[in-house]
């Protein structure tokens, strides 16, 4: 198998299992080609060959993953997701393992499943495969941006400490061509819903459904999210409580228009823009390699999969 890698300099090289990663591929007889993703690297030109290529590795956090499925989205090559980022939230959602003898098997065995994507309408497009938002979500990844190094996870729950009293703003929402017009601190774009700490921002969420929930948080300050975290802690339990203080549409053709303009993020990354802004959902536009038993049946249905 010939295998393409990026990896990116400020995430990929720090994973300490990644020379095993590599050597284990060896092994199983592939042959793999490095490339290196820098500061205002151009993706198109590490991907100029990819066609020729039975794999393409990306190596980093979910805002490397999403930018490479993005980049690869309606060309049907496959893509493996190696989780080296902060919260590697794609990978805990669709069951990527980190080990990385496991994970060179999967990459040498998997199957190629069909997945949605979502797209910001800014600077050509901007890809994610989880969520992106704007407003309170944005300004907490901005807030934990520097402290991610040293803390982890952890420096989400501080940025949330140092930012008790989130910016509360007016919403319209054009959601398939219907208005719909409320507030809050932030509106997420959910293509799959499990975040930091193991909580789902909603009771399930269907990669391979052609649609984006919209999650509006409507409480005004980050005490109101309490109510809301709780039932997401209920639903590990299997009961699957409400979820107060959000409100939760579908759409595939979305607008947001804010008041105050807000800031946005896409899979964990800041974006250098604010609302308002277009999104959309690309149906089934990333060929992402996953084992056979990581999914949910009813997230993603077996006849989805490509032999």
């Amino acid at each position: 198998m010939n295998i393409l890698m990026l990896a990116n300099l400020r995430a990929g090289l720090g994973e300490p299992g990644l020379y095993d990663y590599v050597r284990e591929l060896g092994e199983l007889g592939a042959e793999v080609t490095l490339r290196f993703m820098r500061e205002g690297t151009v993706l198109a030109h590490l991907l100029r060959d990819a066609h020729g290529y039975d794999r393409v590795v990306a190596v980093g956090g979910d805002g490397t993953i999403s930018s490479v499925a993005y980049a690869l989205r309606d060309t049907g090559i496959p893509l493996v997701p190696y989780p080296a980022g902060t919260a590697n939230l794609f990978a805990h959602n669709v069951g990527i393992p980190r080990e990385p003898y496991e994970l060179a098997a999967l990459t040498m065995t998997g199957s190629p499943v069909a997945v949605d994507i979502g797209e910001l309408d800014y600077d050509g497009g901007v890809g994610f495969l989880m969520m992106a938002g704007a407003g309170f979500d944005a300004a907490l990844i901005d807030g934990a941006r520097e402290l991610k190094p040293l803390l982890g996870e952890g420096a989400y729950f501080l940025s949330a400490v140092q930012n008790l009293q989130p910016t509360v703003a007016t919403f319209i929402l054009r959601l398939d061509g219907r208005r719909v017009a409320t507030e809050g601190i932030a509106v997420l774009l959910v293509n799959l819903a499990k975040i930091q700490f193991d909580l789902s921002v909603t009771h399930g969420s269907d990669a391979q459904d052609g649609m984006l929930e919209v999650v509006v948080i409507k409480t005004r300050s980050v005490a109101g999210l309490l109510p809301a975290v709780w039932a997401a802690l209920l639903d590990r339990l299997g009961e699957h409580a409400a979820r107060p203080g959000l409100e939760i549409h579908s759409a595939r053709e979305i607008e947001i228009i804010s008041e105050p303009p807000l800031p946005m993020q896409s899979d964990g990354e800041v974006i250098d823009r604010k609302t308002p802004v277009r999104a959309r959902v690309l149906p089934g536009a990333a060929m992402i390699v996953l084992p056979g038993n990581a999914l949910p049946v009813d997230s993603f249905p077996p006849s989805r999969a490509l032999s």
